[in-house]
């Protein structure tokens, strides 16, 4: 999880200029072949086309992934990106018990 956070946020460039994007979750299959991860996007107009950009680079990302852990799995899964969007669930739970 850490060295897919650093790869979107450090080494792939123009999903999101000014955004700021963190892993907050992943998921992968008991046999490697497949990962879910799940970001949380702040600063974007729209969340749901940074994450379709990310989506549509993954195989880039794996790529960067595989270099990073190739001595420790002998499979890099693929991966499959979703927005997280608890943070904003949180954040509309606390301004509606403000209000009251």
């Amino acid at each position: 999880m850490r060295d897919l956070s650093e790869i979107i946020t450090q080494e792939i460039t123009g999903l999101a200029p000014g955004a700021m994007i963190t892993v907050t979750k992943v998921n992968v299959a008991p046999d490697l072949s497949f990962a879910k991860a799940y970001l949380s996007i702040f600063n974007a107009d729209d969340k749901a086309e940074v994450v379709e950009k990310v989506n549509i680079r993954s195989r880039e990302i794996r790529g960067l992934l595989g270099q990073r852990v190739r001595h420790q799995l002998r499979i890099v899964p693929q991966l499959r990106f979703y927005l997280d969007d608890s943070l904003d669930y949180i954040d509309n739970i606390e301004n509606l018990l403000k209000e009251n």
